[in-house]
């Protein structure tokens, strides 16, 4: 997902301030440590200089020799040891802001609405979250300071070139003017190219994490060509990117490299000229071009460095992006506290459209009322894309009400917190999502909260959830409820998933329950044993169901009909199939009822030949039939 950015440089590593604020005298050390051993580096001429026009003088021995070679050697092991004292000053700090950073902005993606998560690919999320922010801590530790210490650098063997000689010092210099200007074109051109190479990291990402996920659909679909086909022109794009940057890279490390040597060269004809005309000693030509090779790594490290820099403001961009998405759905300023939740529900007025929806469109709710009584289950029908989950997902606040209130006990639920609100409402999705956790950590992740302090508590909340929730095959897996199951629970049947699915909105034990279809890959009768202790271990609890089978409609208290953005009907199954036409239309549309192979191994004690399903021999679920 690419974004257009206009900050420049210094604005945005400015923004990068108030993270290293904490860590400011560990990086100040640091640097001063670099730019010490800069220092040693540029003081080895000078002791050249005095070498030459002493040790080299006819008659005065090899006493000024050695000692200035003794001198040399102990400033090559201060400078190595400068260098690792740079090192161990910003390494451990500058992890820390990285890793606070990192959590700072996993928080942060985890606090946004849902509409934010349906605009954004998981892959460019990753990148950001990882790869750049990893990038970030490499500049910080190396590339910010290795380019104010070169360019200090720089600046001062310029200074001590010109005190040696001011005619090379000139004719050195003269190679500068033309890299500054190559310098700006280069920032320009290797800042987009950047920006582009990062974008496309991202995309090559979710690329590969959507082919993963649905690796199922490909094999079986026998598109794996194909996607592999989608991939490389992606990866080859990427590679092109990738190829111009270091075109760039090297033309411009070309420049900075090669115009300081031909000034050299031509330094070295004046040199030598200057010498013999005796306007310079021989040991200041020396230490001036023993300078010149000081100088000249830090010269030719300022293109790398550079592109580093540009880079690091690029990762910079694309992390704040995502911080500064604003969060649509948030607490209120005074918060109301229900001390005790009944479960009434009401939708008053209530409308609703996508955010991305184009303007003038209808709302997709166009003035919902509905209330549902404590402890009633309703089932909600209604015909493909009339807006049952959108309804639903109102809720618990994963989207906003475009205008009209859902009011809980009375109070609007944008008056409470979201806390409260999720704390009182379970949720359990027709498409089910597993964690590659152990199917205790799955059902509990609702109830980690209430029972953190009590492992019992815990424990019979986990066995109760999967009584409830006829998912007693747990127990049978290879290592029980301990199970790892694999990344989204794959390795598990269809209608395995919705019973753990269904048994972590259980375990949280929530005052109103609202269910998307979540009972679809079950048989009948498993669903009938599911609904029935259901209505016996939620008796107080409020049940909100959307309902794609006439089973699933025939065991609710009241049905309501939503049909073009509004209820229009509602009523028990038997009134409405007696006296609404649209609901015998919808009923009538609504797919045969398919069965759940691993129930019935469950029930037969026969091994289950579903794909992907766990052979079973469940002990329990038998003689709760």
């Amino acid at each position: 997902m690419a974004h257009k950015n206009t900050t420049t440089l210094f604005q945005t590593l400015s923004r990068l301030a108030p993270q290293l604020h904490p860590i400011r005298w560990p990086l100040f050390w640091g640097f001063l440590s670099a730019l010490a051993a800069s220092g040693v580096a540029l003081a080895v001429p000078q002791i050249y200089r005095i070498l030459v026009n002493t040790a080299l003088v006819p008659g005065n021995g090899t006493g000024a020799l050695w000692v200035g070679a003794g001198v040399v050697l102990l400033l090559g092991v201060l400078e190595a040891g400068l260098i690792s004292l740079r090192r161990q000053f910003v390494i451990v700090p500058v992890t820390t802001v990285e890793t606070r950073m990192r959590t700072s902005f996993y928080a942060h993606v985890q606090r946004l609405a849902v509409e934010f998560h349906d605009r954004w690919g998981s892959g460019q999320l990753l990148s950001r979250a990882m790869s750049d922010l990893n990038f970030m801590r490499r500049w910080m530790a190396f590339g910010a300071i290795m380019l104010v210490v070169t360019a200090l650098t720089v600046v001062i063997g310029v200074g001590l070139m010109f005190s040696m000689s001011w005619e090379l010092g000139l004719i050195f210099l003269a190679a500068a003017a033309p890299i500054a200007i190559f310098g700006f074109r280069f920032r320009r051109s290797y800042g987009r190219a950047s920006r582009k190479s990062q974008d496309q990291a991202g995309d090559l990402a979710t690329t590969v994490e959507e082919s993963v996920h649905g690796i199922r659909v490909l094999k079986a679909f026998g598109r794996g060509r194909e996607a592999l086909d989608s991939f490389e022109e992606q990866a080859q794009e990427l590679q092109a990117t990738e190829i111009h940057k270091a075109k760039s890279l090297a033309v411009f490390s070309l420049v900075v490299t090669l115009l300081p040597e031909l000034a050299l060269g031509a330094g070295l004809v004046v040199g030598i000229l200057l010498v013999s005309n005796g306007r310079l000693d021989v040991g200041a030509l020396v230490a001036f071009f023993a300078t010149a090779a000081v100088v000249a790594g830090p010269v030719e490290a300022m293109g790398p460095l550079l592109a580093m820099t540009f880079a690091a403001k690029t990762a910079l961009d694309r992390h704040f992006e995502v911080i500064d998405s604003t969060n649509t759905i948030t607490d209120p300023e005074h918060p109301v506290q229900l001390d005790t939740v009944r479960g009434e529900l009401e939708f008053r007025d209530v409308h609703f459209r996508f955010p991305d929806s184009p303007e003038g469109t209808t709302d997709l709710l166009n003035g919902v009322d509905l209330t549902l009584q404590a402890g009633e289950t309703m089932a909600l029908v209604g015909i493909t894309g009339s807006g049952k989950s959108a309804l639903l997902n109102l809720v618990p606040r994963l989207y906003d009400v475009s205008s009209g209130t859902i009011s809980l006990d009375g109070v609007d639920i944008r008056q409470l917190s979201l806390n409260d609100l999720r704390r009182h409402v379970s949720v359990a999705f027709e498409d089910t999502t597993l964690f590659s956790h152990s199917v205790r950590e799955n059902v509990l992740l609702g109830a980690a909260e209430q029972g953190e302090s009590s492992p019992e508590l815990n424990e019979a909340a986990l066995e109760r959830a999967l009584e409830v929730a006829q998912a007693g095959f747990a127990h049978t897996l290879a290592d029980g409820v301990e199970t790892l199951i694999g990344e989204e629970g794959l390795s598990l049947s269809g209608g395995q998933r919705q019973r753990i699915a269904l048994a972590r909105a259980i375990a949280a034990r929530p005052a109103l329950l609202v269910l998307d279809d979540p009972l679809s890959a079950l048989d009948v009768n498993t669903e009938e044993r599911v609904m029935d202790r259901l209505r016996e271990e939620l008796a107080g609890t409020t049940t909100l169901i959307v309902a794609h089978r006439p089973s699933t409609v025939s065991m609710a208290d009241r049905v309501a009909l939503l049909q073009d953005g509004r209820i229009t009907a509602v009523g028990t199954h038997a009134e409405l199939l007696a006296g609404n036409e649209h609901y015998r239309y919808v009923l009538a549309s609504l797919t045969e009822e398919p069965r759940d192979l691993d129930s019935d191994a469950e029930l037969s004690g026969e091994p289950s030949d579903e794909l992907g399903a766990t052979p079973l021999t469940h002990k329990d679920q038998g003689a709760g039939a």
